[in-house]
C-alpha cells in the first residue's frame, strides 16, 4: 500500500504534462502551414542520356539531356581572389530556403552548403564556395558521382574527365591547361 501512493502520484503528475502540451498545440493547422509545395516534375529524373557540355560563354559546364534545361551547373567567377566556384542544382527552390547537397563518387564524399537563389527568373539551389576548397576535389576523377538534394531527388552523373578538367581551369584562374610532352620536338 505504501508503494501504491507514490505510483498513483506519478500518473496524475504525468497526464498534467500531456494536458498542457495538448493545450499549447493550435485547435487546428492548414496544410498548407506544413512547408514548402511538393517538387514539381520528376524529383529524381532519368539521366541515363544526360550529358556535360560546355556552356557557350566557357565560365560554366552543364549536365542535362541534349537541349533540355541542365539539371547541374557548375560555375567559375574568375573575377574574384581567390576565384568563385558555384555547383547550380535546377530544381524548384523557395526564398530563404538551405539545405546540406551532398556528392559521393570519385572515392570520396563531398557536402555543400546550398541557399536558395534567384538568377534568370528561377528559383534554384546554389552552392559558392572559392575554387582552392577540397571539398570540390570530387569532381577530379572521371567515375560516376550521385548528387542528393533532400526533397528534389538524387541525381546519378556519368563518370566523365569534363568537371574535373574545368575545376583545374578555374583554380589555375582561366589559364590554358598545358600539355605535357617531350622537350624537343625531334622525340616524337
Amino acid at each position: 500500500m505504501k508503494y501504491c501512493l507514490p505510483i498513483v502520484a506519478l500518473v496524475f503528475l504525468a497526464a498534467c504534462g500531456q494536458q498542457q502540451s495538448a493545450e499549447a498545440q493550435p485547435e487546428s493547422m492548414a496544410l498548407d502551414d506544413t512547408g514548402p509545395p511538393p517538387a514539381r516534375g520528376d524529383a529524381s529524373p532519368d539521366t541515363s542520356d544526360a550529358s556535360w557540355r560546355v556552356a557557350e560563354d566557357g565560365q560554366s559546364i552543364r549536365f542535362g539531356d541534349g537541349d533540355e534545361a541542365p539539371l547541374l551547373s557548375l560555375k567559375c567567377d574568375l573575377s574574384g581572389d581567390p576565384q568563385q566556384f558555384s555547383i547550380v542544382r535546377h530544381a524548384d527552390a523557395l526564398p530563404g530556403q538551405s539545405a546540406l547537397f551532398p556528392f559521393v563518387g570519385n572515392g570520396m564524399r563531398s557536402r555543400f552548403f546550398a541557399d536558395a537563389v534567384l538568377s534568370d527568373g528561377e528559383w534554384r539551389w546554389e552552392a559558392k564556395l572559392p575554387a582552392d576548397d577540397p571539398q570540390l576535389d570530387i569532381f577530379e576523377g572521371n567515375r560516376r558521382l550521385t548528387a542528393t538534394l533532400p526533397g528534389r531527388g538524387m541525381l546519378e552523373i556519368s563518370g566523365s574527365r569534363i568537371p574535373g578538367e574545368f575545376l583545374a581551369w578555374c583554380r589555375s584562374g582561366g589559364a590554358n591547361a598545358q600539355v605535357e610532352g617531350p622537350a624537343d620536338p625531334s622525340e616524337v
